[in-house]
């Protein structure tokens, strides 16, 4: 099972790097806007027409692009274009980006959006193709309101994710080892954001899915035929590090709410995996196997 998991983990479709980005900064005065779009050049190899291709998968409500246009420097492709709304724009925009339809599947897009002294983030890709910038201050509230509903959002649409934190907390044997693979499992999804820059490979959505399928049958393996093993704190870093993949191209603050969850849901599940008898515990992580090898199959087919 060790060998499997290396394998998926070091194989699969490579395109350029497992984070996949872009960046962009529009300015808006009045009626009018400049979008200045970076992508490094890599990410455009492949891509028809990219001086066309690449600005029209971006939409601004209520605007049209009146000029534009595209050059590489210094090894990144940079496209410029000139926008003219029908109306003064009030304090938002909807913005729709779906880079990702001409690059790889698991592209992601930062806009940094502008007007006077106020300015918005939004992050792009396959699952949030659409959001709404505003040209307001925002308060601190909404801050850290907006960052956690996006790093639960992308935490709850794994079902690998919320699979695996079941067969964690079944590898717990009491609750000092739980709160040790608690904080092993989250370390390993920090390592991930500093190491997904360096490994030379991109994934897409359903292939990573398939890898966190394989953690759940590979930890759910260990209760079955390992229950009494004492190395579960050294293989579950690992095994994070393949969770973290799904985070690495977005704010820290998507991480930091979803780390924040996950330790919360880990809490409760260990107050109910306490009442239910030990010997219970290898049939679920049984079945646990079974559902990973199955969540796993289905998402490569």
């Amino acid at each position: 099972m060790r060998r499997l998991l290396l394998s998926i983990l070091v194989c699969g479709c490579a395109y350029a790097h497992v984070v996949s980005m872009s960046s962009g900064e529009l300015h808006v005065e009045g009626r009018s806007a400049t979008y200045e779009l970076r992508i490094p050049m890599y990410e455009v190899a492949h891509v028809t027409n990219p001086e066309t291709a690449l600005l029209d998968q971006l939409k601004f409500e209520g605007a049209r692009r009146t000029s534009s246009n595209c050059q590489e420097q210094d090894g990144t492709y940079i496209c410029r274009a000139d926008y003219e709304f029908t109306a003064p724009v009030p304090d938002k925009i909807e913005v729709e980006c779906t880079l990702f339809q001409v690059t790889v599947p698991n592209h992601v897009h930062l806009l940094y959006a502008v007007q006077g002294p106020n300015s918005d983030q939004a992050v792009f890709d396959q699952s949030f193709r659409r959001a709404e910038v505003r040209f307001h201050p925002p308060s601190r509230a909404e801050l850290i309101a907006k960052a956690a509903a996006a790093g639960i959002a992308r935490l709850f649409k794994s079902a690998s994710g919320l699979l695996f934190l079941a067969v964690l907390v079944l590898a717990a044997r009491n609750t000092r080892e739980m709160g040790i693979l608690t904080i092993a499992f989250l370390a390993g999804e920090w390592l991930a954001r500093p190491l997904a820059p360096r490994i030379p490979m991109s994934f897409s959505p359903e292939f990573l899915e398939a890898v966190l399928a394989l953690t759940v049958a590979y930890l759910a393996a260990e209760i079955v035929f390992l229950p009494d093993s004492q190395a579960r704190w050294a293989v579950v870093p690992i095994l994070g590090i393949a969770h973290g993949l799904a985070f690495a191209a977005f704010p820290s603050s998507y991480l930091t709410a979803a780390s924040i969850t996950q330790a919360l849901f880990l809490g409760v599940l260990w107050l109910a995996a306490r009442k239910i008898p030990r010997g219970w515990r290898r049939p679920a992580a049984g079945v646990l196997l079974v559902g990973g090898i199955g969540w796993f199959v289905r998402m490569l087919l």
